[in-house]
Protein backbone atom coordinates (compact mmCIF):
# COMPACT_ATOMS: atom_id res chain seq x y z
CA UNK A 1 0.00 0.00 0.00
CA UNK A 2 2.87 2.57 0.64
CA UNK A 3 4.07 2.04 -3.09
CA UNK A 4 0.37 2.99 -4.11
CA UNK A 5 0.55 6.35 -1.77
CA UNK A 6 4.24 7.12 -3.14
CA UNK A 7 2.57 7.01 -6.68
CA UNK A 8 -0.05 9.07 -5.95
CA UNK A 9 2.50 11.53 -4.56
CA UNK A 10 4.35 11.83 -7.16
CA UNK A 11 1.72 11.93 -9.65
CA UNK A 12 0.15 14.60 -7.77
CA UNK A 13 3.58 17.08 -7.10
CA UNK A 14 4.03 16.65 -11.35
CA UNK A 15 0.78 18.04 -11.68
CA UNK A 16 1.38 20.54 -9.49
CA UNK A 17 4.79 21.51 -10.87
CA UNK A 18 3.09 21.76 -14.12
CA UNK A 19 0.35 23.45 -13.52
CA UNK A 20 3.12 25.98 -11.45
CA UNK A 21 4.48 25.93 -15.15
CA UNK A 22 1.35 27.04 -17.00
CA UNK A 23 0.09 29.90 -14.71
CA UNK A 24 3.90 31.11 -14.35
CA UNK A 25 4.02 31.19 -18.64
CA UNK A 26 0.85 33.20 -17.95
CA UNK A 27 1.55 35.45 -15.60
CA UNK A 28 4.50 36.22 -17.67
CA UNK A 29 2.35 36.82 -20.73
CA UNK A 30 0.28 39.32 -18.58
CA UNK A 31 2.82 40.97 -17.34
CA UNK A 32 4.05 41.51 -20.89
CA UNK A 33 0.66 42.85 -21.87
CA UNK A 34 0.64 44.93 -18.97
CA UNK A 35 3.89 46.28 -20.26
CA UNK A 36 2.46 46.58 -23.67
CA UNK A 37 -0.98 48.73 -22.56
CA UNK A 38 1.31 51.24 -20.03
CA UNK A 39 3.97 51.48 -23.09
CA UNK A 40 0.91 52.82 -25.73
CA UNK A 41 -0.86 54.73 -22.68
CA UNK A 42 2.83 57.01 -22.70
CA UNK A 43 2.92 56.91 -26.28
CA UNK A 44 0.03 57.86 -26.51
CA UNK A 45 0.31 61.06 -23.93
CA UNK A 46 3.39 62.08 -25.63
CA UNK A 47 1.49 62.39 -28.59
CA UNK A 48 -0.69 65.37 -27.62
CA UNK A 49 0.18 68.30 -29.02
CA UNK A 50 1.49 70.70 -26.58
CA UNK A 51 -0.84 74.13 -26.37
CA UNK A 52 1.09 77.38 -26.45
CA UNK A 53 1.68 78.79 -23.04
CA UNK A 54 -1.54 80.70 -21.37
CA UNK A 55 -1.54 84.77 -21.00
CA UNK A 56 -2.59 86.76 -17.88
CA UNK A 57 -6.10 88.17 -19.66
CA UNK A 58 -7.29 91.50 -18.26
CA UNK A 59 -10.42 93.34 -19.47
CA UNK A 60 -11.64 96.51 -17.58
CA UNK A 61 -15.29 97.55 -18.23
CA UNK A 62 -15.52 100.25 -21.21
CA UNK A 63 -18.68 101.13 -23.33
CA UNK A 64 -16.68 101.47 -26.05
CA UNK A 65 -15.55 98.10 -26.31
CA UNK A 66 -19.23 96.33 -26.76
CA UNK A 67 -19.31 95.54 -31.09
CA UNK A 68 -21.78 94.55 -32.92
CA UNK A 69 -19.29 92.11 -34.83
CA UNK A 70 -20.43 88.96 -33.56
CA UNK A 71 -22.44 86.06 -33.83
CA UNK A 72 -26.56 87.33 -33.51
CA UNK A 73 -27.16 90.79 -35.40
CA UNK A 74 -29.12 91.79 -32.34
CA UNK A 75 -26.68 91.54 -29.78
CA UNK A 76 -23.81 93.26 -28.78
CA UNK A 77 -20.31 91.72 -27.37
CA UNK A 78 -17.81 93.13 -25.30
CA UNK A 79 -14.59 90.36 -26.22
CA UNK A 80 -12.83 89.61 -22.79
CA UNK A 81 -9.27 88.25 -24.29
CA UNK A 82 -9.68 84.99 -23.42
CA UNK A 83 -9.73 83.18 -26.92
CA UNK A 84 -6.07 85.42 -27.46
CA UNK A 85 -4.68 84.37 -24.07
CA UNK A 86 -5.54 80.72 -24.23
CA UNK A 87 -4.42 80.27 -27.88
CA UNK A 88 -7.88 79.15 -28.98
CA UNK A 89 -8.78 77.14 -25.94
CA UNK A 90 -11.98 79.60 -24.45
CA UNK A 91 -13.97 82.21 -25.39
CA UNK A 92 -15.74 84.78 -22.75
CA UNK A 93 -17.68 87.59 -23.70
CA UNK A 94 -20.38 89.66 -22.37
CA UNK A 95 -23.49 90.13 -24.40
CA UNK A 96 -25.99 93.07 -24.79
CA UNK A 97 -29.10 91.70 -26.68
CA UNK A 98 -30.20 94.84 -27.87
CA UNK A 99 -34.29 95.20 -27.36
CA UNK A 100 -37.08 95.08 -27.91
CA UNK A 101 -36.83 91.69 -28.58
CA UNK A 102 -38.30 90.81 -32.08
CA UNK A 103 -39.17 86.98 -32.02
CA UNK A 104 -39.03 86.54 -36.05
CA UNK A 105 -35.17 87.52 -35.96
CA UNK A 106 -34.41 86.15 -32.40
CA UNK A 107 -36.22 83.04 -32.24
CA UNK A 108 -34.61 80.35 -34.41
CA UNK A 109 -33.69 77.19 -33.59
CA UNK A 110 -29.67 76.31 -33.65
CA UNK A 111 -26.87 74.37 -32.04
CA UNK A 112 -23.52 75.51 -31.55
CA UNK A 113 -20.58 72.51 -32.42
CA UNK A 114 -18.60 73.13 -29.08
CA UNK A 115 -17.20 70.99 -25.99
CA UNK A 116 -18.12 73.48 -23.37
CA UNK A 117 -20.83 76.45 -22.97
CA UNK A 118 -22.01 78.06 -19.88
CA UNK A 119 -23.83 81.38 -19.84
CA UNK A 120 -24.85 83.04 -16.62
CA UNK A 121 -27.19 86.25 -16.63
CA UNK A 122 -26.03 89.46 -15.66
CA UNK A 123 -28.31 91.94 -15.62
CA UNK A 124 -31.76 91.69 -16.71
CA UNK A 125 -34.13 88.41 -18.07
CA UNK A 126 -33.39 86.32 -21.02
CA UNK A 127 -36.18 83.32 -21.85
CA UNK A 128 -34.76 80.50 -23.41
CA UNK A 129 -36.00 76.88 -25.04
CA UNK A 130 -33.43 73.83 -24.77
CA UNK A 131 -34.11 70.76 -26.38
CA UNK A 132 -35.23 68.04 -22.96
CA UNK A 133 -35.73 71.16 -20.98
CA UNK A 134 -37.88 73.14 -22.68
CA UNK A 135 -39.13 76.89 -21.96
CA UNK A 136 -37.05 78.50 -18.97
CA UNK A 137 -36.68 82.13 -17.64
CA UNK A 138 -33.53 83.02 -16.43
CA UNK A 139 -32.94 85.95 -14.39
CA UNK A 140 -30.14 87.97 -13.15
CA UNK A 141 -28.19 85.49 -11.25
CA UNK A 142 -29.06 82.36 -13.21
CA UNK A 143 -26.65 80.05 -15.08
CA UNK A 144 -27.02 77.43 -17.30
CA UNK A 145 -24.74 75.22 -19.15
CA UNK A 146 -25.85 73.54 -22.73
CA UNK A 147 -23.84 70.29 -23.53
CA UNK A 148 -22.75 69.97 -26.90
CA UNK A 149 -24.76 70.51 -29.94
CA UNK A 150 -27.92 70.63 -27.73
CA UNK A 151 -31.34 72.21 -30.01
CA UNK A 152 -31.83 76.09 -28.33
CA UNK A 153 -33.24 79.14 -28.95
CA UNK A 154 -34.00 82.37 -27.17
CA UNK A 155 -37.72 83.34 -27.01
CA UNK A 156 -37.55 86.50 -25.10
CA UNK A 157 -35.34 88.86 -22.99
CA UNK A 158 -35.55 92.19 -21.69
CA UNK A 159 -34.06 95.44 -23.06
CA UNK A 160 -31.48 95.49 -20.13
CA UNK A 161 -30.38 92.38 -20.49
CA UNK A 162 -26.43 91.17 -20.17
CA UNK A 163 -24.92 87.92 -20.35
CA UNK A 164 -21.64 86.26 -19.45
CA UNK A 165 -20.97 83.49 -21.86
CA UNK A 166 -17.78 81.10 -22.03
CA UNK A 167 -17.57 79.15 -24.82
CA UNK A 168 -14.36 75.87 -25.76
CA UNK A 169 -13.51 75.74 -28.05
CA UNK A 170 -12.87 79.74 -29.11
CA UNK A 171 -13.84 78.97 -32.64
CA UNK A 172 -16.80 76.78 -33.38
CA UNK A 173 -19.54 76.49 -35.87
CA UNK A 174 -23.35 77.05 -35.49
CA UNK A 175 -25.61 75.30 -37.34
CA UNK A 176 -29.25 77.06 -37.93
CA UNK A 177 -32.16 74.40 -37.94
CA UNK A 178 -35.92 74.04 -39.28
CA UNK A 179 -37.95 74.96 -36.14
Amino acid sequence: MAKKTNKKTKSRSASQAAVKKRSGAKAATRSSARKTVKAKARTAIAKKPARPKQRIAISHHREEDFKADGLRTYAKYRDLGIAAASHGLAQAHVIRLQGPCNPDEVSKLHFHDVEFQMVYVLKGWVKTYMEGEGETLMKEGSAWTQPPKIKHMILDYSDDVELLEVILPAEFKTVELKA
